[in-house]
């Protein structure tokens, strides 16, 4: 796969990311840091390691001692929400630093999705049941088993959650009503893709960062499971940035994973990579 930066250790981040993604236990913080280290070519190990260093040192500054799922909650709330001052507001969503864990880790602000995966990792390490819950529109984390479990929404500082507060929140997401379905762990391996569509996301809206959505579209193709109609968003977006041979070959292999369900939309396909090839005249 092409990437976005031309750099010798460019291949050898791909390649632990990939690695990591097919873990037994993938490791959450680790492939988090590897999507920074992707968007910043200057990033180190050095610098992966100081942030790895800092998720131990601020589960360390948590009191020790087995607690229930809402007095874990509340440490956290506290440490991370009340004295380090991680918290979340709407002018982050802007940003693309705010989707990186290097960085949220030094601003102490973020994505609800990325203050979460700070929250988790920290409790982890402290010995707490923690996990991400992705509700429709909003990253939270859980404390606890399904019948004590404790809510908690690291984007306003750690405040608890009550039930009637998550039904708000998906109802205001989707008009839906919170189903418990909504409020089981989040895979790992979910979460990077939410963090990688997030990325996505942010580049959609800024034609100038086409880099940026190729590699976060490549990163998630690593993944063990992704959405196939990703290889046609690398296909569309080669061609915007000229590489006309690559996006036409890349929709001619869509157009085959699709053809035996999606003819017509095959036929499609290959018209566009015909077109692409054109260009190139």
């Amino acid at each position: 796969m092409s990437g976005a930066h031309d750099r010798p250790e460019a291949d050898r981040w791909r390649t632990r990311f990939a690695r990591e993604a097919r873990e037994e236990r993938p490791d959450l913080a680790a492939l988090c840091l590897l999507i920074g280290a992707e968007a910043e070519p200057e990033l180190g190990q050095p610098e992966l390691d100081a942030a790895e260093i800092e998720l131990d040192r601020l589960a360390g500054l948590l009191p020790y001692g087995p607690k229930s799922p809402r007095a874990w909650a509340a440490a956290l709330a506290a440490l991370l929400g009340t004295r380090c001052g991680f918290h979340g507001t709407p002018a982050d969503y802007r940003h693309l630093e705010s989707s990186l864990l290097h960085h949220v880790l030094r601003r102490r602000r973020g994505l609800p999705i990325l203050l979460s995966v700070v929250w988790a990792e920290v409790a982890r390490r402290a010995g707490a049941h923690v996990y991400g819950v992705a509700l429709p529109g909003h990253f939270v984390v859980g404390f606890g088993d399904p019948q004590e479990q404790v809510l908690a929404d690291p984007f306003a500082g750690g405040r608890l959650l009550t039930g009637a507060d998550a039904e708000l929140l998906v109802a205001g997401a989707t008009g839906e009503p919170l189903r418990p379905s909504m409020l089981t762990p989040a895979d790992p391996l979910d979460v990077v893709l939410r963090v990688l569509n997030n990325i996505r996301a942010w580049a959609a809206g800024r034609p100038e960062r086409s880099d940026v959505a190729l590699w976060a579209v490549e990163l998630a193709l690593l993944l063990p499971s992704h959405p196939a109609r990703l290889r046609y968003e690398r296909a569309q977006l080669l061609v915007r940035r000229g590489e006309f041979a690559a996006g036409a070959a890349e929709i001619e292999a869509y157009a085959e994973v699709v053809d035996a369900v999606e003819p017509t939309t095959a036929a499609t396909l290959r018209a566009h990579a015909r077109a692409a090839r054109a260009r190139l005249n």
